[in-house]
């Protein structure tokens, strides 16, 4: 499948889960399962992208259910079907499907959808970033003085950044410091799975935002087991500043 054809996938994916949900009675959004943290929404959203990702010859690795597909297909495609999961269950404007296939060279395409405004970040490898078509590029801001942040968690260490928010969720965040919206994001947990990161991960990429695990370790990965340590900024020296926080 060319980055193109994955766009349009993922775009299909987007509306299918959004259209699902809309079947769900908001008084029962809040409703949980027995695994710790999952909504019920979770699976209801989970079930209606794997209807559309299976069709295509992928492996799916998803939050909810694992790894499924074609195991030993050329595009791997990871997926958080609701990022945000609390925000979106107790309505909130700010969760998203998160959607990235990767290569072997790593991320190659990606889409978050924030399904609460339909406001769509895209990004393929070596091609730039758009939120909803229009191409996007990071904020200049280098000094943490000047800089608006989103936080994930409070961390160890308080730096004098200008205004803080906390969102509640890692795809948009990181979609929101490609676009320039906010100068950077520090994940003060760590514990953050790539179907959180790798969409936002690769619009970041494409719009000259630079972003690290704290441990150094490499981002483009899919394993169930991969937790990392997220800070991204418009610019590297912005980026050097916020990684003193958690380091």
């Amino acid at each position: 499948m060319t980055p193109d054809d994955l766009l349009e996938l993922f775009d299909e994916t987007a509306r299918v889960v959004r259209a699902a949900l809309t079947t769900v009675d908001p008084s029962q959004r809040r409703g949980r399962t027995d695994v710790p943290g999952q909504y019920a929404i979770d699976l209801v959203a989970d079930a209606a992208a794997l209807r559309v990702l299976h069709r295509v010859p992928v492996a799916v690795v998803s939050e909810e259910s694992g790894r499924t597909g074609v195991d030993d297909a050329e595009i791997t495609i990871v997926i958080d079907p609701i990022d945000g999961s609390t925000n979106c269950s107790r309505g909130l404007p700010y969760w998203a499907i998160s959607l990235c296939a990767l290569d072997r060279d790593g991320a190659l395409a990606a889409a978050v959808v924030n399904q609460a405004t339909l406001v769509a970040t895209t990004a393929i490898r070596g091609r730039g970033a758009w939120r909803d078509g229009v191409p996007i590029t990071a904020s200049p801001v280098e000094r943490v003085e000047d800089s608006v942040i989103i936080l994930e968690a409070w961390p160890p260490k308080r730096l004098p950044w200008k205004q803080f928010r906390a969102m509640g969720s890692a795809a948009l965040s990181l979609c929101d410091v490609a676009a320039g919206v906010v100068d950077g994001y520090l994940d003060a947990g760590g514990v953050h799975k790539p179907w959180d990161y790798l969409g936002g991960l690769l619009a970041c990429r494409e719009a000259g935002a630079a972003v690290i695990d704290v441990g150094g370790r490499p981002l483009d990965v899919s394993g169930r087991d991969d937790s990392r340590h997220i800070v991204a900024a418009g610019t590297s020296t912005l980026l050097d500043s916020l990684r003193d926080a958690v380091s």
